[in-house]
């Protein structure tokens, strides 16, 4: 006798089935539990906090508005994201019924349904209208595979959304300090060209009262000369970083005006780096490539499915006819339920070649995310060690500054004096002039040592900030 509890359980086997492949697990990346550089570990990290806690120029941070609304590679990224979520509605369809409708109809002579058949010269009508159901069930979870491989791919595509904000967020404000510290560069070719002019007209003083000689005034104007020389330059890269900047911001070249100065104010002050750990659950990159292993994963199981049979159930109902006029007439009735099956006997190795492929494929993209956390640690490193060696370098490129100038203004008192010669005072002005330069550059890569460490960490988005890339499907 039959179990009448037969009917149940294939109906619920045939609902669920069963996925096969291997479920995905998060990778152990063996991160360290502190940044190599970091002196003061803590949970706490600059990256939690949203850019404009981070750069606090009022300037920099109506750019970086801009930035976020305008930047065409920022769109371009929105517009891939759309595309990997409408391409994962289409693979998740696929578990779904397929429902269609048809109609037909045609008038001829030896004619059965608008193609050539002998009836004995007749002249005969034709008629159908359809509505056909078509459904795989996924027994064995390919389609749940593939649709798991698409989702995780719109995912990683949402992820490489966020990484361009983290990307643009840096970009705008390196931008914006190396124009300032280009400011600061044509101010001190100014202020040291104006210097240099001073000095030319006190030995030119004395050379018209027979105490100098035409050596000194020759020098002094040489370096006035040098001093002017990189005025032009400085003020063409100035122009290229405005470009730059205007780019970055959506909009045609032009002045970026009015701006900040390099001060201390313009950026956080507290710059905790966090912990490993943390970094690997924020930077987008990281987070892109776990989603794209989590995509080689399920394709992984999508090539396991091909293995096994796949079950197939039709259906239609309508009405047929002979005739036009019959169509409606209850004979006209036509409907079919049918099931199939089908399956591989021998395919000359191509589905074992497709599952080490995709065997082959999660292999890279484990190896790709491990990467990716190995170049993340390396670059956080790298700017915990720039952001502390550019402070000790500035605390003394300061003081060599201060004394320099302090030696310059003896050198002229010692000159008007008496007491010293034009050579003093030319080696002490042609000294000072490099070591501002590269105060200004020291200072400049000390701001740059914190964007670039708030983008190693991940900073610049904000979850509460941006939708969750799950939503909408």
């Amino acid at each position: 006798m039959r179990d009448p509890r037969l009917p149940g359980l294939l109906a619920a086997l045939i609902l669920t089935g069963c996925t096969v492949g291997p479920n995905f697990e998060e990778p152990d990346v063996g991160a360290p539990g502190t940044f190599r550089f970091d002196a003061n570990a803590s949970p706490e990290s600059i990256a939690d906090l949203p850019w404009w806690k981070v750069y606090h120029d009022p300037k920099l941070q109506s750019l970086i508005n801009q930035a976020l609304s305008n930047n065409h590679d920022l769109r371009i990224a929105v517009t891939r994201v759309e595309q990997a979520r409408q391409v994962a509605l289409q693979t998740r369809s696929l578990a779904l019924p397929s429902v269609d409708y048809g109609g037909s109809a045609s008038r001829g002579r030896n004619q059965a349904g608008g193609s050539g058949a002998f009836n004995g010269g007749r002249t005969t009508d034709d008629a159908s209208a359809l509505l056909s159901v078509v459904w795989e069930v996924d027994l064995w979870g390919r389609i749940r595979r593939l649709s798991e491989a698409d989702l995780a791919r719109y995912l990683a595509t949402d992820e490489g959304r966020r990484g361009v904000i983290v990307s643009l967020v840096a970009d705008v404000a390196q931008a914006y300090f190396e124009l300032l510290e280009l400011d600061l560069e044509k101010q001190i070719a100014i202020r040291s060209r104006d210097s240099f002019q001073k000095s030319f007209q006190l030995f030119d003083s004395r050379l018209e009262g027979g105490i100098a000689s035409k050596v000194e005034t020759s020098r002094a104007t040489a370096a006035t000369a040098q001093a002017a020389a990189v005025i032009p330059e400085v003020e063409r890269q100035i122009a290229q970083k405005e470009n730059q900047l205007s780019i970055l911001t959506g909009r045609s070249p032009g002045p970026i005006q009015p701006r900040g100065s390099l001060d201390d104010g313009a950026i956080a002050r507290s710059i905790p780096a966090g912990l490993p750990s943390s970094m690997i659950r924020r930077r987008p990159d990281i987070r892109q490539s776990e989603q794209l292993l989590r995509a080689a994963n399920a394709e992984v199981g999508a090539a396991i499915a091909n293995y096994y049979p796949r079950i197939g159930l039709t259906a239609f109902a309508g009405r047929i006819s002979p005739d036009l006029s019959d169509l409606t007439d209850g004979v006209g009735n036509a409907w079919s339920i049918a099931s199939n099956i089908s399956g591989p006997i021998f395919d000359g190795g191509r589905l074992r070649a497709q599952e080490a492929q995709a065997r082959a494929a999660f292999d890279e993209a484990e190896l790709r995310h491990e990467n990716a956390v190995l170049v993340a640690l390396g670059e956080v490193s790298n700017a915990l060690i720039s952001r502390q060696k550019f402070a000790v370098a500035r605390t003394e490129q300061e003081r060599a500054v201060s004394s320099l100038s302090d030696a310059a203004n003896v050198s002229i008192e010692r000159y008007s004096a008496g007491r010293a010669s034009y050579f003093e005072i030319l080696d002490s002005q042609l000294e000072l002039f490099p070591t501002e330069l590269e105060l200004a550059r020291i200072r400049r890569n000390e701001y740059l040592a914190v964007v670039g460490l708030y983008r190693a960490l991940g900073g610049g988005w904000s979850s509460g900030a941006i939708s969750s890339a799950k939503e909408g499907l």
